[in-house]
């Protein structure tokens, strides 16, 4: 019943169409969610996954998982990151990965909403450390689309992988165009 409301809303409604799908033999990957450059680009989210009936995750400190969020986080796809000691954030989420049977997390690799001309690299190093596939994902606001592209397996070199997923982004447009991630800068 949700799904249909989901779709009644997004897809009539709002006039937003989905293109393509999270292959479900891919149980595990990293969603890089390109461009982000507003707070709307979190229920774009929310309806595509409910559409698509697939779990996708998000990693946040621990303490926000307490009460009264704590099932409300969960709910929402939500995985708390407990970092010991000296643990990084790269090998804390890789920890996450090997203890989860399926673990899509979504990030956004600009790190914020603001311009950016270059993507942080935490993403890359997660997929890398826990063996998973980057799964584009693009919100076009300018044509209204969520596109899902096919899964690219991370090979280690850096500045070459970045170019192929880059790529993927070109004459996409965020909710504030002018804030929206340019491959080309």
């Amino acid at each position: 019943m949700k799904q249909i409301l989901y779709k009644f809303i997004f897809l009539r409604l709002m006039g937003w169409k989905i293109i393509g799908t999270i292959p479900p033999e891919v149980k595990k990957c990293v969603l890089i969610v390109v461009p982000h450059t507003s707070w709307h680009d979190f229920y774009i989210g929310l309806f595509t996954r409910g559409i698509l009936q697939m779990d996708i995750n998000f990693v946040a400190k621990k303490e926000l998982f307490r009460f009264p969020f704590g099932a409300y986080f969960r709910w929402m796809g939500g995985e708390p990151l407990d970092r010991q000691k000296n643990e990084n954030k790269v090998d804390a989420i890789a920890k996450v990965f090997q203890n989860n049977e399926i673990f899509r997390l979504a990030i956004a690799p600009e790190g914020t909403r603001k311009k950016v001309t270059e993507w942080k690299t935490g993403f890359y190093y997660i997929a890398l450390k826990a063996n998973v596939p980057i799964l584009p994902v693009a919100f076009d606001w300018g044509k209204k689309e969520v596109r899902i592209l096919e899964p690219f397996q991370p090979t280690g070199d850096k500045e070459a992988d970045f170019k192929i997923l880059q790529h993927n982004y070109k004459g996409v447009l965020g909710k504030v165009p002018e804030n929206s991630f340019d491959p080309e800068v």
